[in-house]
């Protein structure tokens, strides 16, 4: 089963479970703000795995993280859609909604 690390307050975690919910996609949600054992655990792999560099760079948390049943760790829930050839209804950006200081992302 797919596993997502996101949150609640984040605009992309919320778009990303609607899109999962619509194409019927099961998944296990961790919302790494209700628990500090989950929130280290996703720090874990946040700090730790390539995939992350590029946000880190940026300063930005890094949510959604999806992980498939093999193990890969990936942070585009759109292009893991489109590649099961399921159609994005949520994907877009709403302006201004993001997790980041400077309002460009999660």
């Amino acid at each position: 089963m797919l596993r997502i690390y996101g949150s609640e307050l984040c605009p992309d975690c919320i778009r990303c479970k609607q899109d999962l919910d619509a194409s019927n996609i099961e998944y296990e949600y961790i919302d790494i703000n209700l628990s500090l054992r989950d929130l280290k655990g996703f720090l874990k792999l946040r700090d730790s795995l390539p995939v992350f560099d590029h946000v880190r760079e940026l300063g930005q948390i890094g949510i959604p993280t999806l992980i498939a049943e093999d193990g890969t760790v990936f942070l585009d829930w759109a292009g893991y859609l489109e590649g099961k050839n399921i159609p994005v209804s949520h994907a877009e950006s709403v302006q201004g909604a993001a997790c980041s200081l400077d309002g460009k992302g999660c």
